[in-house]
């Protein structure tokens, strides 16, 4: 994503596990290396899991000049031989605007980014389909119907129904087709939005929605499924340039307006590449998320109980300066677990849906620099899953914690 609109940390290179001990019901888990499917060089994972608590991790990897988009899924301790999904050779890459993928039976919905234009932040959002488990998948075709060239990315997607629910952010707004950027009448540049559809299970629209006509431009978007329907988190930005978390509800067949998840008050100038990461069953919903308003950086933790409509005050996650790049899975029906980057350290904790907290345990020292990525976690079958670029080997990194 543009980099004039983005904050910039301090770059570590190291590397080491570290293992800490803890107390209670902690005090059995222990952080265990685990053999990566990815070759060098490669970066950008992805985790998730389907309805059955597979594991399938995704990555981008280099072949000269050509780039691929490649999965494997997790049997035990020993990952299948890697799945090319699609390669080519215009893609976009990003740090923070990575691909992904979801599982749905024997239906799996992928996404990359594809350059649309000559400009550098010009691209689509192409989407791919495979009917048997990976082992083949559809001609690629662009999401985003505007025919803009824009940016489109962020992109979230779910299991839903006997499809996929996808929502990203889009640029279709920010120009206008052949007058170049389209600005207000204050000199500023047309606004990112949110957008949402639902796909069959091979992959095509049956519904689109313009959710938010104005957000932070480059913060990831987080979806999740209650019994209600679909769940939307991401950073907003209003007209005095807030740009706290926002959440909106997929209820009886319509959205509800945006509400603002916690009032930071975080005003920023430029987007801070940091997006919300939310899950959910049944009608518990827990978000995490990163804010540094009032010049303090923090992460945050906060529960639902009625799929999203109403929040409990937030629990803070860090102990000392953070640069966030959150992710969150449940641990069990009271508990999630979180993880977090405190200036190169990778960290996570367990924290309870009551308020309580665990310990802050270190996963890796990996790097605070941006080509780090960010942090991938998942939960299966009780054991944390847990994927980052390693840069010193130039390849993903994967641990357990067990």
């Amino acid at each position: 994503m543009p980099s004039h609109r983005a904050l910039k940390y301090p770059a570590i290179l190291l590397f080491a596990f570290v293992l800490v001990s803890c107390s209670s019901r902690e005090s059995a888990r222990r952080v265990h290396p685990l053999k990566s499917p990815a070759e060098s060089p490669s970066g950008e994972p992805f985790l998730t899991t389907d309805g059955k608590g597979k594991v399938l991790l995704s990555w981008i990897a280099k072949a000269g000049d050509s780039t691929m988009f490649q999965f494997s899924t997790l049997h035990d301790t020993t990952w299948t031989q890697p799945h090319t999904i699609a390669s080519g050779h215009s893609w976009f890459v990003n740090w923070a605007d990575y691909p992904l993928l979801a599982r749905n039976d024997n239906h799996i919905l992928a996404h990359f980014l594809d350059q649309s234009g000559p400009d550098t932040y010009a691209y689509d959002i192409k989407i791919t389909a495979s009917s048997n488990g990976g082992e083949n998948w559809s001609t690629p075709y662009i999401l985003n119907t505007d025919k803009k060239e824009a940016e489109h990315g962020f992109v979230s997607i779910l299991p839903f129904e006997d499809g996929f629910f996808v929502c990203w952010l889009d640029g279709r707004n920010t120009v206008m087709e052949g007058m170049g950027d389209m600005k207000d009448h204050e000199g500023h540049h047309g606004a990112m939005s949110l957008r949402a559809a639902i796909l069959n299970a091979q992959g095509e629209m049956v519904k689109e929605w313009e959710l938010d006509n104005r957000t932070c431009d480059c913060c990831q978007t987080g979806a999740a499924l209650t019994d209600s329907g679909p769940i939307v988190v991401y950073r907003d930005r209003s007209a005095s340039e807030i740009r706290d978390i926002s959440v909106i509800r997929y209820v009886d067949g319509s959205w509800t307006q945006p509400v603002t998840l916690y009032a930071d008050r975080w005003k920023i100038a430029g987007c801070p590449v940091n997006g919300p990461r939310v899950v959910a069953a049944g009608k518990e919903v827990a978000v995490a998320w990163f804010t540094a308003a009032h010049d303090s950086t923090q992460v945050k933790v906060v529960f639902s109980h009625n799929g999203g409509k109403t929040f409990d005050n937030p629990v803070l996650i860090n102990e000392t300066s953070t640069i966030g790049r959150v992710d969150l899975d449940w641990l069990d029906a009271e508990t999630v677990v979180v993880s977090w980057m405190e200036g190169d350290l990778i960290k996570l904790r367990e924290v309870k849906s009551n308020g309580g907290i665990g310990p802050a345990q270190v996963v890796a020292r990996n790097s605070s620099e941006r080509a780090a990525g960010f942090p991938q976690l998942v939960v299966s079958k009780g054991r944390v899953l847990l994927a980052w670029t390693n840069l010193q080997t130039n390849t993903i990194q994967l641990a357990t914690y067990q």
